[in-house]
C-alpha cells in the first residue's frame, strides 16, 4: 500500500509539472515559469489547490501557432543607449 502504480506501455505523460513541461520545450524550468508568469506561455492548471501541471496537447498546440516573435531591428549601439525603436 502506498506505492505508486507505474504500467509498462510506452507513452508520455499528458499532465506535466513544471520542469518536465519546461524540459519539454527544451528550456530551463526558469526561463519556463518567467515565460508563463509574463504570459507568454500558457499557464498551468491547478489540481487540489496546489499542484499545477501543463497539458501537453496545450503546449503542442501552443508550440505549433507560435509565429515567433518579432525581431529588433536596433543596432547593438542602440541597444546599449537604451533608444526605443
Amino acid at each position: 500500500m502506498g506505492r505508486k502504480f507505474a504500467d509498462t506501455l510506452a507513452y508520455p505523460p499528458r499532465a506535466l509539472r513544471a520542469d518536465r513541461a519546461a524540459a519539454y520545450l527544451d528550456i530551463s524550468t526558469s526561463e519556463f515559469l518567467k515565460l508563463v508568469a509574463d504570459g507568454r506561455l500558457p499557464k498551468g492548471k491547478k489540481l487540489a489547490s496546489k499542484i499545477v501541471f501543463w497539458d501537453r496537447a496545450v503546449l503542442d498546440d501552443f508550440v505549433e501557432r507560435y509565429e515567433g516573435e518579432p525581431e529588433d531591428t536596433r543596432n547593438d549601439l542602440e541597444k546599449a543607449l537604451g533608444f526605443d525603436k
